[in-house]
């Protein structure tokens, strides 16, 4: 348990490093105050994206504009006019009336007749400023309505975009004294006669009124930071925007054009709806990104408020709720750490073109459930911020990345130079990739080696050695982890090769044939620096063979090294040993693995040592499907000589070369190769792919036999006593002596 636990707390370090950082830092610029005006623009932006609500019927608003002061050729409306409008309004028989228009001084005429209406009007409740706010003073209640009781606060509270989100319930007036809002008052009138009162929560700050329970909003609720939270505060739960309730002119009720039941049992709302009284406010439904900022009259936006209090009491409305300080902070954790495991799950996609549009695609596919979760969370009454939930998750998906192409490009560099990516990975990752033992597991090996590059380097200086090695090599890393496969080692001029290993994937095979295609095709691009350099032509035989092997970490505490062990590891080293230049030669079991995709230039079954019965190798001309390579085939044109080259060969066993000499002579003569017949009828005809060590005899020079020259006996037919042989290794002056005579020819 113990093991499991801490192995995967090593792999997943970046996560457990990354997200607790990027959720300090968050939650640093979120308590600073940074990221407010952007949780406000979302809010906004949710607030007017929600599905549209019904009209509250309960509520009615008459709009007091400019056509009605025209209509009644007044600057400002009389106490006489407004007198006959509270009674025309009372013969309605409403449940309540919200005057939201100061009446702290008498407006000659009809000063007596207002206040006889003010006296006998219970369900009539004016305003009084209790705070000022943005320059404006208090302003005091009408005397009359005081001393009755009958007057709430109008105050609005403006956030720093001078948008209004939040209401009053109650707040105090400067000597301490509870004044309820204009909204709460005339909801409880309404509320009266359905037996609903506004009742204390003990121990709290919380009321409880019908079924709702009212909880103030504290200063850092939602997106807020440091907000004024004075009074009893909570967020406006708005049902639409500027004229959403149902709206009619002071002008239609003076001349009687409602029908006689239409503020019925209804609270109706008195205000100034005109632009020229400066009553206009900006509130979330202000407009949209590309429209018009659009303001609503006060009296709407107390209107919205009252019509919350009512749906919250009466029918389950939502308030609109926030969750607490440490819910957030761990909900910014949770979007951090989502973050961090994206990026580090997909952190080594280096080629993959697939990972990575998977990893961009999840990050995008989580941003949406973002996006979606808070918006359907919002449409269900919870204001859950969006902001630094959604930084934290940018945060640690930049923080990830940059930390992997920082630090883990520069370890893998490192290390890439003598491991492959993957092994590197393993390594790292994996806090047993560095215990020895292997695993079993299906793998396919590919093993090249050069022809003749022994004789070449063995007249040339290490440096020269070293440098031709060093471009080869190159050339050839790049086409194999292009094709995503491990490099087990250099040997010399020879490189093993494993797909499957550390990873196995289900075209290992395909991968290792088109990587050996790609090779030869690019020893082009190395013989020509060859001859720029005045160095002899190279060729390449590749062997490849799929087979379970036993793969993992070998040696000891002090010298540990990734590699395999097991009998196909030879048998590929085999397979590889019949090849001739430019040639790539696989087993019949890499055959069986992508049989129907593959061309083939013939096959050959051959008894390799240590192997019990004879297999069969396949020459491979190509590959179809995803990867279409065609290996470019060189025909071999012999030329008769005018004068054969007499010479003695021995046949090599392995790293032997047998004490018999055979005669014979060189009388066709080709760019790789040439036809010796044999110099006596009683000796035999060495048999196809064995290799041969030959001394040209010319007894008029000096010396009179040449250096060592060696060739792989070819399966192709010929005379009786002769056989075609192909130059594995030539010495620099009898290759430049053959090219010049063939050329001759």
């Amino acid at each position: 348990m113990w093991h499991s636990l801490k192995n995967l707390l090593w792999k997943t370090r970046g996560v457990w490093i990354t997200t607790p950082s990027v959720t300090l830092l968050v939650l640093i610029l979120r308590f600073a105050g940074f990221l407010q005006p952007w949780e406000w623009e979302l809010y906004d932006s949710y607030m007017r994206l929600r599905p549209p609500e019904a009209e509250d019927n309960r509520i009615a608003v008459i709009g007091i504009n400019e056509d009605d002061l025209h209509n009644l050729n007044e600057s400002v409306i009389s106490d006489e006019k407004l007198a006959e409008l509270l009674n025309k309004v009372k013969k309605h028989q409403p449940s309540a009336i919200g005057l939201d228009m100061y009446r702290d001084l008498p407006v000659p005429p009809g000063s007596e007749k207002l206040n006889e209406v003010f006296g006998n009007t219970p369900n009539l409740i004016g305003i009084q400023k209790v705070a000022g706010e943005l320059g404006r003073e208090t302003v005091a209640p009408s005397p009359i309505l005081q001393e009755k009781g009958q007057i709430g606060a109008n105050d609005l509270i403006f956030d720093g975009d001078n948008r209004i989100r939040r209401g009053l319930i109650y707040l105090q007036d400067a000597s301490g004294n509870p004044i309820y809002s204009l909204s709460i008052y005339l909801a409880l009138l309404y509320l009266q006669k359905e037996g609903v009162t506004l009742q204390p929560i003990k121990g709290t700050d919380n009321w409880k009124l019908g079924k709702s329970t009212f909880t103030p909003l504290e200063t850092n609720d939602g997106g807020y930071i440091r907000a004024d939270a004075g009074g009893f505060q909570v967020l406006i739960n708005y049902r639409g925007g500027d004229r959403f309730f149902e709206t009619v002119s002071m002008t239609d009720i003076l001349n009687d054009r409602v029908s006689a039941d239409w503020g019925k049992d209804k609270i109706i709302l008195i205000g100034k709806v005109g632009e020229s009284f400066k009553d206009l406010f900006f509130t979330p439904y202000r407009g949209g990104l590309l429209q018009i900022p659009k303001p609503t009259a006060g009296v709407e936006i107390h209107a919205n408020l009252t019509s919350q209090i009512l749906s919250s009491a009466l029918e389950s409305r939502p308030l609109m709720r926030t969750v607490t300080e440490w819910q957030e902070g761990v909900w910014i954790l949770f979007w951090s750490g989502l973050g961090a495991v994206i990026s580090w799950q997909f952190r080594y996609n280096e080629g993959k073109k697939y990972l990575s549009l998977l990893r961009w695609g999840s990050v995008l596919l989580a941003g949406g459930i973002l996006f979606v979760s808070t918006y359907y969370a919002f449409v269900a009454g919870w204001w859950i911020p969006v902001v630094p939930a959604l930084l934290a998750f940018g945060g640690s998906t930049i923080a990830i990345t940059a930390y992997i192409a920082r630090m883990g490009i520069e370890i893998r560099k490192t290390f890439g130079r003598y491991l492959t990516d993957q092994v590197v990975a393993n390594l790292l990752e994996n806090p047993t990739g560095q215990e020895l033992g292997g695993i079993r597991k299906k793998i396919t090996i590919l093993t090249s080696d050069l022809r003749g590059f022994t004789a070449i380097s063995e007249r040339l200086p290490p440096e020269e050695v070293i440098k031709i090695l060093n471009f080869y090599l190159g050339y050839m890393a790049d086409i194999i982890t292009k094709h995503e496969g491990t490099i087990d080692e250099f040997m010399g001029d020879g490189i093993l090769v494993l797909f499957g290993a550390p990873t196995s994937k289900p075209d290992d095979s395909e991968r290792a044939i088109a990587c050996a295609i790609e090779m030869q095709q690019v020893m082009k691009t190395v013989n020509e620096q060859m001859k720029v350099w005045d160095l002899p032509k190279l060729d390449m035989g590749i062997g490849i063979n799929t087979g379970e092997v036993v793969v993992g970490n070998i040696g000891s505490e002090k010298r540990t090294k990734y590699g395999i062990v097991g009998s196909q590891v030879n048998l590929t080293y085999r397979v590889e040993s019949y090849t001739t230049g430019g040639q790539i030669l696989i087993s019949e079991s890499t055959y069986k693995e992508v049989e129907r995709d593959l061309i083939i230039n013939g096959t050959k079954e051959v008894q390799p040592k240590g192997i019990p019965h004879p297999i069969t190798v396949y020459d491979v001309g190509g590959i179809k499907g995803d990867f279409n390579l065609i290996l470019e085939q060189e025909i071999e044109q012999y030329l008769p000589l005018n004068d054969p080259i007499a010479l003695q060969y021995r046949i090599v066993q392995g790293k032997d070369i047998d004490e018999s000499v055979y005669y014979g002579r060189l009388v066709e003569l080709s760019e790789k190769g040439g036809l010796i017949v044999l110099a006596s009828e009683s000796d035999s005809v060495p048999p196809p792919l064995t290799n041969l060590k030959i001394n040209f005899l010319m007894p008029h020079e000096s010396p009179a036999i040449s250096e060592d020259i060696y060739g792989k006996v070819l399966e192709k037919n010929s005379k009786k006593g002769s056989f075609y042989l192909y130059f594995t290794a030539k010495p620099p002056d009898i290759s430049k002596k053959l090219e010049k005579l063939y050329q001759t020819l």
